[in-house]
């Protein structure tokens, strides 16, 4: 492959991540639910299964524990989390999603649902599972972080 083709490539894909992630932040908008940023999203993935510590939270985005610290006090601050005793470690909280929080992430997955379909619609249902196929190969293991 030519640079030129890797970088028309590298720049596809970004400009469909990016998008990709402004779409969901405009559906879950759109749904009413306001004051969040697309980065509060990737944060609601790691808490949605069951919480997590901040720590666990930083090491998830990428981010210094402060930075997870001041996230999860924006998040509490807003209704979407709480924090809680961890049942494991007396010393530590555990940080998980109110029911506002939970119906966030719902209409988070909505809104890439709606997304997806607009990429159906353009490429067909099975050129879009042929995608899906091949990005899944390629994709890194490991949380799906933001781009800060």
């Amino acid at each position: 492959m030519q640079n030129s083709d890797a970088m028309a490539l590298s720049a596809a894909l970004l400009a469909v991540a990016g998008d990709l992630t402004q779409r969901i932040h405009d559906g879950v908008v759109a749904r009413g639910f306001e004051g969040l940023r697309p980065a509060h999203g990737f944060a609601f993935a790691r808490l949605a299964p069951g919480g997590a510590t901040v720590t666990e939270l930083a090491v998830h985005l990428g981010v210094t524990k402060q930075a997870a610290s001041q996230l999860v006090d924006e998040i509490v601050r807003k209704g979407y989390a709480v924090r809680r005793p961890h049942p494991g470690d007396a010393r530590a909280r555990l940080i998980v999603l109110t029911e506002r929080g939970r119906a966030c992430t719902r209409a988070a997955e909505e809104a890439a649902a709606e997304a997806v379909r607009v990429w159906a619609a353009v490429l067909g249902e099975a050129e879009l599972a042929a995608l899906r196929e091949r990005l899944a190969r390629i994709a890194p293991a490991g949380p799906v972080r933001p781009t800060w």
